[in-house]
């Protein structure tokens, strides 16, 4: 099997990953990657068949778990409680739970309201140079998800700087300072939304909040931890990887020139789907083994991690002609971006939606928007997002 020696915060990796991709899916479906001391899933069809295999999971298994360090306690509170980190049964009533409060119907409601939202964000473009990832591509699902929620429009500066802070826990490139502001964060989250989620249990109001809190499963709800840490984690989530899959997007439609009419009616879904399988919002996620396996030539041992790199199935020549191209009229394929299997993403209708109305509008109204300075990545793998994305009208 290859040994893959890349650096994740190398600065010519984290600008551009898909050739060192390219490189290790030559050698087959599994390389090992010395960097993170795991294997790595490489192909579209190993990526795939590990996230559908459910003798793989999110949860570490019972014999490995550790307490973690003391200063990471808030941040670790909140991960114990999250859908994302949960295996079945767990998995399976805080799911059917959720589902019940984040209801498809309840995100069709949205329509309007995104609608509305990004054309006021267009209306006070400045004419100057700007920084469109700030001014928009950040506000549609950071403002949108407060709706949502249920919570003031005006807490999104704090939301923001919490998300930011908790997600980058997950970073090739964290620290201990990294470690210290997501604890710091995750306890100053965990404080506003345990006080928000009384005063909605005494006023309950036409949002996610108290949908959850009145969300009942076989006599059995959501515990106050667990509606604290859903709520977070759907803001975590589905807010970077939408700001990213909206800024990564418009980068590679500005760069190529791409035409208005891939924003139509009729050609929105294609060019949102091509814009996910072409430079995803997530490149890595990681499984652990729970039992003795054999596959595409490796033999996994109970504990054993593996890392699944979603970049790397969406750019796989097998799947898709061309990969390395952008093309918004491809049929549509199933891509990884947003998962697959017991941990699909939940939020993943809500993401297609904001894309869809906010790079509508924007083409609408801005059809000769046209990018002022180069896009830069930031160093954050196994997320895969821009610094800024300097654009003029």
């Amino acid at each position: 099997m290859k040994t893959l020696h890349q650096s994740p915060v190398d600065p010519n990796f984290v600008q551009n990953p898909y050739p060192i991709y390219d490189a290790a899916r030559a050698h087959g479906d599994l390389v090992y990657w010395a960097d993170y001391r795991m294997h790595a899933a490489v192909s579209h069809r190993a990526v795939q068949a590990l996230l559908k295999d459910r003798r793989f999971g999110r949860e570490v298994p019972a014999e490995m778990q550790r307490p973690g360090p003391a200063h990471l306690a808030p941040w670790l509170m909140v991960e114990s409680h999250s859908l994302l980190e949960a295996e079945p049964p767990r998995h399976t009533r805080l799911r059917r739970l959720v589902m019940r409060a984040f209801t498809s119907r309840a995100i069709a409601a949205l329509e309007p309201t995104i609608h509305d939202l990004s054309h006021k964000l267009i209306d006070a473009f400045p004419d100057a140079s700007f920084d469109l990832l700030d001014t928009y591509c950040m506000q549609v699902p950071v403002v949108t998800i407060c709706r949502l929620l249920g919570v003031p429009e005006e807490m999104s500066p704090e939301l923001l700087r919490w998300s930011h802070d908790m997600v980058a826990m997950y970073q090739a490139s964290r620290t201990r300072q990294t470690e210290d502001a997501a604890a710091a964060s995750a306890k100053e989250f965990t404080d506003f939304l345990s006080s928000y989620v009384e005063k909605r249990r005494s006023d309950p109001r036409d949002d996610l909040i108290t949908r959850l809190i009145a969300a009942e499963e076989d006599g059995e709800k959501l515990s106050r931890d667990e509606l604290v840490a859903t709520c977070i984690l759907l803001l975590n989530a589905g807010h970077e990887a939408t700001v990213h899959s909206l800024g990564n997007g418009l980068r590679t439609v500005l760069q190529q020139g791409v035409k208005a009419d891939a924003f139509q009616p009729e050609t929105i879904d294609a060019t949102v789907e091509e814009i996910l399988r072409f430079d995803p919002p997530l490149h890595m996620f990681t499984r652990y083994a729970y039992e003795e396996i054999d596959l595409f030539g490796h033999s996994f041992k109970r504990g054993d991690e593996v890392a699944l790199l979603l970049g790397a199935a969406n750019r796989d020549p097998q799947v898709w002609a061309e990969p390395h191209k952008f093309d918004p009229t491809r049929p549509i394929l199933t891509n990884s971006s947003f998962g697959a299997g017991l941990h699909f993403c939940v939020g993943a209708p809500l993401a297609r939606l904001e894309m869809r109305i906010a790079l509508a509008a924007l083409f609408e109204r801005c059809p000769n928007l046209a990018l002022s300075a180069e896009p830069e990545y930031s160093n954050s793998y196994h997320f895969h997002g821009l610094k800024r994305l300097m654009v003029q009208v």
